[in-house]
C-alpha cells in the first residue's frame, strides 16, 4: 500500500492527545479518546490486509502474525527490560513486584485483563502502574489473533459481499455490546476486548465500503473529520461513562478521514504531523513511564516541561534503532531472523515473572526488612467483607443474626465496611444490616464520580421493610471527592452540611439511637506500600492524623446536640499520649492502605464500638 500521510497524521493526533492528557487533565480533559482512534487505524489497516491477501489467495495467517511480532514485541520488550533493570535499582520490593507482574502480563498480551481484574476501589492509582498503557496494545493482540482466523474461515463459506454484511451486523451488535456494558460495567467496558472491537471493525468497514470522492470534496470531508475527533478531546473528560455512546464522535470522526483518503492536504502532510506519526507507537510506549516517574519520584507538577520532550526524544530513538531496525533485519524469509524478538521478549517475560514469584527479588534485603515487606504484600489483600447474603428488594445486604428480634442498621462507605470483622466476632445481641457501597456517602451529593451509589443511596426502601432500634453511620471522609476550586468547594461543603443534617432528621423519626463514627486515624505512614517506599515511621502524630476533618470541625461538632444521636472519635481510642501507631513487629502493618484496617487489626481494637451492639448500652 502506498503510504498514506493521513493516516499517519492521525496517528500523531492520536498520540499527541494521549501524551497531553496524561501529563495534565485540564489541557485536554478527553484526550484519552486518542487511543480510540488508534484502534480505528488498526482495524482499517488490518482489514485491508486480510481481504486484499484472500482475494489474491496470497493470505497466510502465520505471516501476518509474524509482522505483528515484528511491529510490536521488539520496542515494547526493550521496554519492560529496561524498566524492569531500573526498577531493581529504584523501586521498593512491592512497587518492584507489581512492576514483573505488568510486565509479563504487557509481554502476553494479557495486561488489559490483569488491569481490568485490578480496577476496584481499593486498588492503588494508576500513576503508580508503569504499563497501564499497554492495555490497549493487548486488546488489538487479542484482536490479531482472533481476527484473520474468522475471516479466513467465513471467507471459505461467504462471498465478499456476504462477509462484509456480515462484519457490518458484527459492528453493530459489538457496539451495542459496548454501551450496554459501559452502562454496567465501566471498566470491563473500557478494558476488554469485547466492548472493544466495534472501533476496530469500524475501521475495518470504512475498507470494505470504499467510497469515490470528487477531489474538491476530499479536503472538507477530512477536516470536518478532524473537528469531530479534537472535538472529543475537550468535550468528555474522565469521568464520562466511555466506551459507550460517547466513543461515537472520535471513532466517526476517524472514520471519515480515512474515507477522504486525503494525504495532500497540509493539515496531515508536514514534517510535524510525519515525524509524530513515525514515531507514534514508540512515544506511546515511553511516555506513560514517564508520567508515572513524575508522579513516583515527586517530581513536581512542572514535570511535564521534561516529560513531554523526553517522551519524544525517546520515541525517536526507539524507532530509529529499535522499530526501523527491527523492520529492516528481519525482512528475509528465513525463520530464524523472523522469529528474533520472541526469545528477547520471552527472556524479558521470565524476569518479570521471576520478579513476581520472587516477591520483588525480596532476597536481596535484610531478614528484619524482609518480614515487613511481606507484611505489606500481605496487606494489601488483607480485606474481610463478604459478598451480600440478602436481597431486601433491590438492595443487597450483608446479614449477621442476633440473638434477638432487634435489629441494627451499618451504613456508610468501605470506613464502615472494614468494622464488619470486629462485629461478625462479637456474640451479637441485634441482627446486624450491612448496608454499604465503597466509594459512597449516605447523601446524594457525596460520592466518588466513579462509582455508583444506588445501593446505599436507596436506603429508604431498607427502613420501609424492617424496624431498626439503632443506626450506625460513618462521617468519615468530609473532605473527599470536592472539588479543587476553593468558592466551589466551599458550595459542596454546605450542601454536604444541610444533606447531612437532612438526614439525621430523616433518621431520627424511624429510629431512636443513631452513631456517627469520626475518621480513624489514617495518613501515608499507614500505607504499606508508600511507608516502605519513602520509609516513613511506624507512627504518626494524633494532629496530623486529624488534621482533614478538623477543616470542617463545625460540620460535626454539632452533631453531638442533637438528641438521640452519639458521636464516636475512633482516635481518642486508637492513639495514646499523641501518637497513633502504624504497624509492630508481631503482626506487620495496621492497614491495607492510608485510610482502611486490616481485620485483625480491627477485631483486636474496635473494642469501643462493644457497647453499640449488645442490649443495655448507654
Amino acid at each position: 500500500m502506498k503510504f498514506r500521510e493521513d493516516i499517519n497524521a492521525l496517528r500523531a493526533i492520536a498520540v499527541v492527545s494521549v501524551v497531553l492528557f496524561h501529563f495534565n487533565h485540564d489541557w485536554l480533559p478527553g484526550g484519552f479518546a486518542g487511543v480510540d482512534v488508534f484502534f480505528v487505524i488498526s482495524g482499517f489497516l488490518m482489514t485491508m490486509i486480510i481481504v486484499k491477501g484472500l482475494e489474491k489467495e496470497t493470505f497466510s495467517i502465520l505471516s501476518f502474525y509474524k509482522a505483528r511480532v515484528r511491529r510490536i514485541i521488539p520496542a515494547l520488550a526493550v521496554l519492560c527490560f529496561v524498566l524492569m533493570f531500573l526498577g531493581l535499582f529504584l523501586l521498593s520490593p512491592i512497587d518492584y513486584l507489581n512492576l514483573g507482574k505488568h510486565s509479563a502480563a504487557s509481554l502476553t498480551f494479557l495486561s488489559n485483563m490483569v488491569y481490568w481484574t485490578e480496577s476496584n476501589y481499593f486498588n492503588p492509582s494508576s500513576n503508580e502502574k508503569w504499563l497501564l498503557h499497554t492495555w490497549s496494545l493487548s486488546v488489538e493482540w487479542q484482536f490479531y489473533l482472533i481476527y484473520p482466523i474468522a475471516l479466513v474461515i467465513l471467507r471459505k463459506f461467504l462471498t465478499l459481499n456476504q462477509l462484509t454484511l456480515m462484519l457490518v451486523a458484527g459492528t453493530i451488535l459489538a457496539f451495542i455490546l459496548s454501551v450496554l456494558v459501559t452502562m454496567k460495567s465501566s471498566s470491563a467496558a473500557y478494558f476488554l476486548l469485547p466492548t472493544r472491537a466495534w472501533q476496530m471493525l469500524a475501521g475495518g468497514l470504512v475498507f470494505l465500503y470504499p467510497i469515490q470522492l470528487k477531489d474538491s470534496v476530499k479536503s472538507p470531508l477530512q477536516l470536518l473529520g478532524l473537528l469531530l475527533i479534537v472535538s472529543s478531546f475537550f468535550i468528555y473528560t474522565s469521568t464520562t461513562p466511555w466506551p459507550g455512546y460517547a466513543s461515537l464522535l472520535p471513532i466517526i470522526g476517524a472514520c471519515i478521514v480515512l474515507v477522504s483518503n486525503n494525504g495532500e492536504s497540509k493539515l496531515v502532510n508536514n514534517s510535524v504531523t510525519h515525524a509524530l506519526g513515525k514515531w507514534s507507537y514508540s512515544i506511546y510506549l515511553w511516555h506513560w513511564p514517564i508520567v508515572v516517574a513524575g508522579y513516583y519520584f515527586e517530581l513536581g507538577e512542572n514535570w511535564w516541561a521534561i516529560g513531554i520532550p523526553l517522551s519524544l526524544i525517546l520515541g525517536a530513538l526507539s524507532f530509529k534503532f529499535i522499530e526501523s531496525k527491527t523492520l529492516s533485519d528481519y525482512r528475509v524469509k528465513n525463520l530464524k531472523y523472523v522469529l528474533r524478538p520472541l526469545p528477547f521478549a520471552f527472556i524479558s517475560t521470565l524476569v518479570g515473572l521471576s520478579i513476581l514469584y520472587t516477591n520483588g527479588f525480596l532476597f536481596r534485603l535484610p531478614p528484619s526488612e524482609q518480614l515487613l515487606v511481606k507484611s505489606a504484600i500481605e496487606a494489601k489483600d488483607d480485606w474481610n467483607y463478604p459478598k451480600p447474603n440478602m436481597e431486601i428488594g433491590s438492595l443487597d445486604i450483608r446479614f449477621i443474626k442476633g440473638r434477638s428480634d432487634k435489629n441494627i442498621l451499618v451504613m456508610g462507605a468501605s470506613h464502615i465496611e472494614q468494622i464488619y470483622p470486629y462485629v461478625d466476632s462479637l456474640d451479637n445481641e441485634y441482627n446486624i444490616y450491612f448496608l454499604t457501597q465503597a466509594g459512597c456517602f449516605v447523601t446524594p451529593s457525596m460520592k466518588n464520580p466513579k462509582w455508583k451509589c444506588s445501593n446505599l443511596q436507596m436506603y429508604s426502601e431498607l427502613l420501609e421493610r424492617v424496624k431498626f432500634d439503632k443506626i450506625v453511620t460513618s462521617f468519615y471522609s468530609f473532605n473527599s471527592y470536592l472539588s479543587k476550586e476553593p468558592l466551589e468547594r466551599e458550595q459542596q461543603i454546605l450542601i454536604r452540611i444541610k444533606e447531612f443534617d437532612s438526614f439525621l432528621v430523616d433518621m431520627k423519626e424511624k429510629t431512636p439511637q443513631i452513631y456517627i463514627l469520626l475518621g480513624e486515624p489514617r495518613g501515608d505512614e499507614f500505607d504499606p506500600v508508600l511507608a516502605l517506599r519513602r520509609s516513613l515511621p511506624g507512627s504518626i502524630t494524633e494532629l496530623k492524623a486529624r488534621e482533614e476533618y478538623l477543616e470542617h470541625v463545625n460540620a460535626f461538632a454539632r452533631l453531638t446536640a442533637l438528641d438521640g444521636v452519639k458521636v464516636i472519635d475512633p482516635i481518642l481510642h486508637l492513639c495514646t499520649e499523641g501518637t497513633c501507631p502504624t504497624r509492630n513487629k508481631e503482626d506487620g502493618f495496621f492497614y491495607r492502605d492510608k485510610n482502611h484496617m486490616r481485620p485483625l487489626y480491627a477485631i483486636n481494637n474496635l473494642g469501643y464500638l462493644y457497647a453499640v451492639f449488645v442490649e443495655n448500652d448507654s
